[in-house]
């Protein structure tokens, strides 16, 4: 594992490439204002919201309707009360005794006798002066006014009904009634008592109705929620199973499902299988392409060595030979990574790989007396094969090493949190580094920019290669140590046993 250079060209970022075996995002959907938030919220949320707004909403209007109902049959009960009233009034008025002489009691009812009490009658003639009406003594000399946006006919025998304010602007409910006496004309009876009961009624009802909708409500949500959750409970289930299969924990969904989702879990079982099929037909063939390349390849060097092998053509034979031995190797390297990069359920420790490494590299590089730092944190794994993460890691090292004055840093750790963390891998050494403006060209297969450093030119070409098969990243900077960093960032995590 040898490398052409220094560095390395930068690859797309993880928004671009999608990092983290997520796929490339299209592009997005237009959503109404106001609802772009709620794409990405989880069944439940969408679920247990939606059902609570409409829960919501019913209970306002049903609370809407039965208060209007209630202020209704409220009014109806009080405007009874006071037709009583209107209707005792109009009896005097058609009694046989004379017109000026009849008297208007009480009406058994002693609030009309208390000034400003809110209870009030009177009876005159229409457009009468003041001091020819008949009033109650409740009254104190003032006229009863008739009632604002009155509701009836105003006609002989007719009701009318609705709300005006007493001298002491005490808010009243008023009916009037007009009572045709004949040759001696009309009459116009009003009785009027205070609005506040009706208020006090409803304000009593609205306390009531509200606190049982609210109830009601709460119930109503706490239902919901358990609904959710019992209906989305196989969900959740088959979403483990998932998780176990990425993290490589299973390689299929086991378990009963309800017969709506059990047809998606048989599908996803069949393409897990056929994936494994097809990931091992693909190595096959690999392995068979190898072996029919590499023969013929064999036969050309040993029957250009077995002549004349320092003749210019045995030469040039073997040169070429050796450039397509590792063309051949790389292109069959990178179609292997393609074909093994999707696996689910591949994993590969890091620790062990990193200092597996740095016992080679010591020795490759024994006689510059080297120190290999490394900082691994327990438990992490590359999400895809060993052979390919020993590949990238393997040729950072080995370009670090080849450069370095006596120092190296290997560094490993996991970054972000949920469904998709990033394997960090930060190679640094402190060799003379690299100008910014050089890097990209390193990164050309078969280009090297020392010829005196050992290389074929295309170990840091497969290392990029490979990152983006896995959708990953690479990327150079100044190290702290003086030389150069390559970070390497792939899809991983960390195990079970060391989140526990």
């Amino acid at each position: 594992m040898t490398g052409p250079g220094r560095a390395m060209a930068e690859t797309p970022a993880p928004a671009e490439t999608g990092l983290a075996g997520g796929v490339a995002a299209a592009s997005p959907r237009q959503w109404p204002l106001g609802w772009r938030p709620w794409r990405k919220r989880s069944i439940a949320v969408r679920l247990a919201v939606s059902s609570l707004l409409a829960s919501a909403l019913i209970l306002l209007i049903a609370g809407l309707i039965l208060s209007t109902l209630y202020r209704e049959t409220t009014e109806r009960a009080f405007d009874s009360r006071l037709l009583v009233y209107a209707n005792d009034l109009a009896t005097n008025l058609v009694s046989p005794s004379d017109t000026e002489a009849r008297s208007f009691g009480a009406l058994g009812d002693p609030r009309f006798d208390l000034p400003l009490s809110g209870w009030y009658w009177q009876v005159g003639r229409p457009n009468a002066r003041p001091r020819d009406l008949r009033t109650s003594r409740s009254l104190v000399g003032v006229p009863l006014q008739p009632p604002d946006n009155a509701v009836g006919e105003a006609g002989a025998g007719q009701l009318r009904k609705g709300y005006g304010k007493a001298q002491d602007d005490r808010p009243l409910r008023i009916i009037e009634r007009t009572v045709d006496l004949g040759e001696e004309g009309r009459y116009i009876v009003r009785v009027a008592g205070p609005s506040d009961e009706i208020a006090a009624d409803m304000r009593r009802f609205t306390l009531a109705l509200t606190t049982t909708f609210a109830l009601l409500g709460l119930s109503l949500g706490l239902t919901t929620l358990l609904q959710i959750r019992f209906g989305l409970a196989p969900l959740i289930k088959l979403r483990a199973a998932l998780g176990a299969i990425r993290r490589g924990e299973a390689d299929r969904i086991s378990g009963e499902y309800p017969q709506d989702i059990a047809p998606l879990a048989g599908e996803v079982n069949l393409l897990l299988e056929t994936n494994r099929e097809i990931l091992e037909r693909a190595r096959t063939q690999v392995g068979n392409l190898a072996h029919a390349l590499k023969t013929p390849l064999s036969i050309i060097v040993n029957e250009a060595s077995a002549g004349d092998a320092s003749s210019e053509l045995a030469v040039k034979v073997r040169e070429q030979a050796a450039v397509m031995r590792d063309q051949v190797n790389y292109h069959l390297d990178r179609a292997r990574a393609a074909a093994l990069a999707g696996a689910l359920g591949t994993f590969t420790d890091v620790e062990p790989v990193v200092a597996a490494l740095v016992r080679t590299f010591g020795k490759i590089f024994y006689d510059k007396d080297l120190t290999f730092d490394t900082s691994v944190t327990p438990g992490l794994r590359f999400r895809g094969e060993r052979q390919d993460f020993e590949e990238m890691i393997g040729n950072l090292v080995d370009n670090a090493a080849k450069w370095a004055h006596g120092r190296v840093s290997i560094r490993a750790e996991v970054i972000g949190q949920g469904e998709y963390p990033h394997l960090i891998v930060t190679v640094e050494d402190d060799g003379p580094g690299l100008p910014p403006e050089a890097r990209a060209a390193v990164l050309e297969r078969g280009r090297r920019l020392d010829e005196t450093k050992p290389g074929s030119g295309l170990g840091l070409s497969i290392v990029s290669d490979l990152a983006a098969l896995y959708r990953g990243r690479l990327r150079l900077d100044a190290a702290a140590l003086g030389g150069l960093r390559a970070v390497i960032e792939v899809p991983g995590d960390a195990s079970p046993a060391a989140q526990a």
